[in-house]
């Protein structure tokens, strides 16, 4: 069922550690420029002292608080299906959701992680060998930036994860959605010799937020002809894109991800057409601190 325009909207983000979380301001500002009211609010798990389990009871409050809908983020992005009424295909396909709307009482979950993650590394590393793709991470985001790569033509992509199981997992779903032999499951004690012939790598774990600062991988992986894509955001230039970059990699931070899957998540939450580049200008502001997300939308 589409959604009913309005002319104020209550959405929030659960995760945790979301307290730099640009969203807010991504969503207020648009929505500001476009007429409209939107109260975008945080609930952070840890700020709330429950584990990630706790997202379904999250999910129920909000739609019973007259929330129009949600993002979801790290750790509650697969927890949170089960507690969900229906799934877009896409969804569905992911076994992770980002993206709550509610319609009549229900709760419909989506994933703008994916078209988000594509939009992002089309426009940041244009025309990259894409034969043979090295993933690092396999949770939800994982999940939706694999079947991003694999839907711009990635030949091959092989998911390296700490949990085996975990990649496995991933790897025979995408085959299942994508075709036989196109996805491969690797342990981390393989990952230097997969990069060593990899046109690139995804990372895709929370390795390098403010809370989890640090490189995935050793820096003597890297290599100039390796490209190397971000989901991180938050510095928006973490220590892998940093070292990369001082490595001659060609790279792509996790800002236009952020951005992109929020003018999607929008799109879901109001019924209107956001304005991309807008927020990709509040974004770049934002990031490099010359404005503060409580300034005002201009």
């Amino acid at each position: 069922m589409a959604v009913v325009p309005q002319d104020s909207y209550l959405v929030g983000l659960i995760g945790s550690a979301i307290g730099p979380s640009l969203s807010p301001a991504l969503h207020e500002r648009e929505a500001d420029r476009q007429g409209l009211r939107c109260l975008y609010r945080l609930i952070d798990i840890d700020a709330l002292g429950v584990g990630p389990e706790a997202v379904g009871d999250l999910v129920r409050a909000a739609r019973d608080l007259g929330f129009a809908g949600l993002n979801i983020t790290h750790p509650c992005k697969q927890l949170v299906v089960e507690h969900l009424d229906a799934l877009s295909a896409q969804a569905e396909a992911l076994g992770a959701v980002n993206t709550v709307v509610f319609e009549d009482g229900r709760a419909v979950g989506h994933n703008t992680d994916v078209t988000g993650f594509a939009a992002s590394f089309a426009r940041g590393l244009p025309d990259v060998p894409l034969e043979r793709v090295v993933q690092v991470g396999a949770g939800g985001a994982g999940a939706a930036v694999a079947h991003a790569m694999l839907t711009l033509g990635a030949g091959r992509v092989t998911v390296v994860d700490a949990l085996p199981g975990r990649a496995a997992e991933l790897a025979a779903s995408l085959d299942r959605g994508f075709g036989p032999g196109r996805a491969a499951a690797a342990a981390p004690d393989r990952l230097a010799a997969l990069l060593a012939s990899a046109d690139g790598v995804v990372h895709a774990t929370p390795t390098g937020m403010a809370a989890h600062p640090g490189l995935p991988f050793p820096a003597e992986l890297l290599r100039p002809s390796l490209w190397v894509a971000e989901v991180v955001y938050r510095p928006l230039e973490t220590e892998l894109v940093r070292t990369a970059r001082a490595r001659g990699c060609a790279t792509v931070d996790g800002g236009g991800m952020a951005v992109f899957q929020a003018a999607d998540a929008f799109r879901l939450f109001t019924g209107r057409e956001p304005d991309s580049a807008r927020m990709l200008a509040d974004f770049a502001r934002m990031a490099r601190g010359t404005e503060h997300p409580a300034g005002h939308a201009g």
